[in-house]
């Protein structure tokens, strides 16, 4: 297979102002890799399920890749069986990526080109993007911009109460700043390592 990199941009919807990553991965990558990239980029720590959904001319039954409940029968693809050459094929194909189905974040996931390889580059990186992730479990959308606005106001009742959760998230993120966002600070992990400490040595 011809090696090519492709490139895709990840926004967070229903967040303002956009949250958003554009991150260059090897095209061999499964659907499992490229979760394990966006989770880096974005700044998530994959405590939670995850799921892409693909629309088809059957709006009633979508593609969906992910994890597989055995217990529940739902017809959903192995992520890390499946490549993204099956369903990226043409520039400007979308997916919906899905994490934590309780917080309930979702991301539109496109595809936006085949740049040139630059073999002084490491794969995946990420290109450009803007303001930082959401803490984990902050509660959604709505849950996240009350955070900020709490944040945003010393005066609140709530102020040193949100102030304590965030010194003892589990996710240590003192001193937050909705705003920042830096390309040259995140880490990709090795997906294959990610999905040993998922699985074990499945």
């Amino acid at each position: 297979m011809k090696k090519e990199i492709f490139q895709f941009k990840i926004e967070l919807l229903h967040i303002k102002p956009k949250i958003w990553r554009v991150i260059n991965v090897p095209s061999i990558y499964t659907f499992w890799d490229l979760h394990v990239a966006i989770q880096d980029a974005m700044g998530w720590f994959d405590y939670h399920l995850h799921e892409y959904t693909f629309q088809t001319d059957d709006v009633r039954n979508p593609v969906r890749i992910g994890m597989p409940d055995e217990e529940t029968g739902d017809s959903v693809l192995a992520d890390w069986e499946v490549s993204l050459t099956q369903f990226f094929t043409e520039v400007g194909d979308t997916c919906r990526y899905d994490y934590d189905f309780g917080d309930d974040w979702e991301h539109l996931v496109t595809f936006t080109g085949r740049p040139k390889i630059d073999k002084r580059r490491k794969y995946p990186y990420c290109v450009e993007g803007a303001q930082a992730c959401p803490p984990e479990d902050v509660g959604g959308p709505a849950g996240y911009q009350m955070f900020v606005n709490v944040l945003k106001n010393k005066n609140d009742n709530r102020y040193d109460d949100m102030i304590f959760w965030l010194e003892n998230h589990s996710c240590n993120y003192d001193e937050f700043d909705p705003d920042y966002f830096e390309p040259k600070d995140i880490f990709f992990w090795d997906p294959k390592e990610r999905f040993k400490i998922a699985f074990g040595d499945e």
